[in-house]
């Protein structure tokens, strides 16, 4: 009885050397960030900074004697002006007067005040219209998010 007693208490112990208590399975098979080696691959140690992106542009075309177009310049220069999360100071604003182009003004003739944004490739994506009775922070708004996409 005492060899089968012995067995029992040998096996009692072989199994709990070959368990670990969960606590400690956990923390060894958890990879933590400051545990990991130091790779020369890593994105820290890239010594090359990432190419500049150019400054946001927008063209807005007008012509003269639209009181639409004079209302949205005078309200894009109050939004261009605020600070803020949303803030439109790297953005540069370009005015084109259809009247100058027969190109511009056979596509915007009706639709004018239209404004866009200039894409890297050089085209243009015409953003949507913004109401006239907008306040000047809710149109910051509106191009800081059209212009983020």
């Amino acid at each position: 009885m005492a060899a089968s007693m012995a067995a029992t208490q040998t096996l009692t112990v072989a199994s709990l050397t070959r368990r670990r208590p969960p606590h400690l399975l956990l923390s060894s098979t958890l990879r933590w960030p400051f545990r990991r080696p130091f790779s020369a691959t890593s994105t820290r140690a890239d010594p090359t900074p990432p190419p500049p992106q150019p400054a946001p542009s927008l063209v807005l075309y007008t012509k003269p004697g639209c009181c639409l177009c004079d209302g949205l310049k005078e309200k894009l220069g109050v939004a261009f002006s605020l600070g803020g999360p949303d803030s439109l100071h790297g953005v540069h604003l370009q005015m084109r007067d259809i009247t100058e182009n027969p190109e511009w003004e056979r596509r915007y003739q009706y639709e004018i005040p239209v404004l866009s944004r200039l894409l890297p490739d050089g085209s243009e994506e015409i953003l949507p219209r913004l109401s006239p009775r907008l306040g000047a922070e809710l149109i910051q708004k509106k191009l800081a998010a059209a212009l983020r996409q």
